[in-house]
């Protein structure tokens, strides 16, 4: 059931997997900030009626990497918090052309933003880097999660942060390559030569040499007294 507050439209906790074109169809040319937290969404596609939409709130539901937004041109405020977003280069791009007035983004809690709440492994220097690639792309961001963006840090997004992606192997992505190189790049201790399986020495034939036991080595110092 919806909440309603002058502009403001609360939709929390509905276990949904999409926004019902009901809440549109009602509230949509009303609402100026639409809470959807809490619920199942995979989705925002039914976010089309809400053109005039200032904030969105999202946070604790499924939205991966794929998400996609309708144009929002009075958007100012998204947060994204734990959801399930791995790739932010694909979401910054995205993001530039459908939320044109963005001032506040808030990506907390996801792959995606890799500070400590998602990873021990990452560090402050993974996390800053992160900034600037985010604000190298979406210039007009005032605030980037819970952080102020300071004229220092945005003028060094517009200088490299285009440069400033974050990407770490992982174990799983190793063996995959591993297993898709070609077997003459693969380490072996052989030499070169020997690695072509056409080109070895050796051959099947029969021995023509016979073995007699006078012509051991070992029977020349041994005589027949001996024996």
């Amino acid at each position: 059931m919806a909440v309603l507050a002058g502009s403001q439209i609360s939709y929390i906790g509905q276990d949904i997997e999409e926004i019902p074109a009901s809440l549109g169809e009602q509230y949509g040319g009303l609402a100026r900030r639409l809470d959807v937290s809490f619920n199942q969404l995979k989705s925002l596609a039914g976010l089309k009626a809400f053109g005039q939409l200032e904030e969105l709130v999202a946070d604790n539901n499924l939205l991966g990497s794929d998400l996609r937004l309708p144009h929002l041109p009075c958007l100012r405020t998204l947060t994204l918090n734990k959801n399930q977003i791995t790739d932010v280069a694909a979401l910054v791009e995205h993001l530039h052309k459908a939320t044109p007035s963005l001032e506040y983004l808030s990506l907390l809690g996801n792959q995606a933003c890799p500070n400590q709440l998602v990873s021990l492994e990452n560090n402050e220097e993974d996390y800053q880097r992160y900034r600037y690639f985010v604000l190298h792309k979406l210039n007009k961001l005032k605030f980037l999660d819970s952080r102020q963006v300071g004229e220092h840090e945005r003028a060094e997004a517009e200088t490299r942060g285009a440069f400033m992606k974050v990407v770490k192997p992982t174990a799983e992505a190793d063996c995959d390559n591993a297993k898709n190189e070609p077997v003459s790049q693969l380490y072996t201790p052989l030499p070169t030569g020997s690695q072509d399986n056409k080109g070895h020495k050796g051959v099947f034939a029969k021995c023509r040499y016979a073995y007699y036991g006078k012509q051991s080595e070992g029977n020349r110092f041994i005589s027949n007294d001996q024996l």
